[in-house]
């Protein structure tokens, strides 16, 4: 079975990893046949639902800089699993059908039966890339010692209009959206990506997506693990055919600038 996740590693003394989990398009034809949705409407479906070109613009800012992060990629559509909801009750995309494995699509269409078990692609597809996650994680933080930490990068796109089958609607959606927690964003974390996205014009925090990855293990009880959410409106990376916006090369540069930056932060 392929692994749905690539990790690349930085520099080994670089302790910011990048993690982009929504850029793939790829359903293995095995889970295809299980959803619901004509040909037709997937592809529509998945350039809605789809960070498109996150991956290659994070690879693109990373590079040419000195001291490059580790990247965990998500290789694997969302609709095969969403590594960045819980699993369980917790989530609070289960009341729409959009928790770890979809039942709904983003128009609140059946995008699988309702009856459908998802505990096969958790077993095979959600849990050994938390766990990877959560090794990559631990191995820099045994290896940075004592007084070494973690960085996290949670990068992703939304679209200029809310999708219907949501649970935020009504929220600013400006350019750049920081998310933070309380525990894991330090205010220096947030004033320095503050300063840098604010490029694009005001960033709002929290707004329209809050909180950022963090493993679970770490969760609430690590201060060595920092993280920061970068939620950018599509429209500041792509075009109306998902190809590189005219603003793709300048937001590289300033994410570019941001990472270098955090080098030393």
């Amino acid at each position: 079975m392929a692994s749905n996740f690539e990790i690349i590693p930085g520099e080994p003394n670089s302790h910011l990893i990048i993690h982009v989990p929504h850029s793939s398009r790829f359903i293995p034809p095995e889970i295809r046949s299980e959803i619901l949705l004509s040909d037709a409407q997937l592809e529509a479906e998945l350039d809605s639902m789809t960070d498109s070109l996150t991956a290659e613009l994070v690879l693109h800012a990373t590079a040419n800089i000195a001291n490059p992060p580790t990247l965990f990629i998500n290789k694997f559509s969302r609709f095969v699993i969403d590594p960045e909801r819980f699993r369980d009750e917790r989530e609070v995309m289960n009341k729409v059908g959009m928790g770890a494995v979809y039942l709904k699509s983003s128009t609140g269409a059946q995008l699988r039966r309702a009856d459908f078990d998802g505990s096969q692609l958790i077993a095979a597809y959600f849990d050994p890339y938390a766990k990877a996650f959560t090794d990559l994680v631990e191995s820099k933080l045994r290896e940075f010692g004592e007084f070494g930490q973690v960085t996290i990068i949670d990068f992703h796109s939304y679209r200029v209009e809310q999708h219907i089958n949501a649970v935020n609607h009504g929220q600013q959606r400006p350019p750049v959206c920081i998310g933070t927690d309380e525990f894991h964003t330090p205010p220096e974390l947030s004033q320095l990506a503050s300063a840098h996205f604010s490029a694009f014009g005001p960033v709002v925090f929290n707004q329209p997506y809050a909180g950022t990855y963090v493993p679970l293990k770490f969760y609430g009880t690590e201060p060595r693990v920092r993280s920061i959410m970068l939620e950018n409106r599509a429209d500041l990376l792509v075009d109306e055919q998902l190809s590189p916006g005219p603003k793709f090369d300048q937001y590289s540069g300033v994410l570019a600038s941001f990472i270098e930056a955090l080098a030393n932060n």
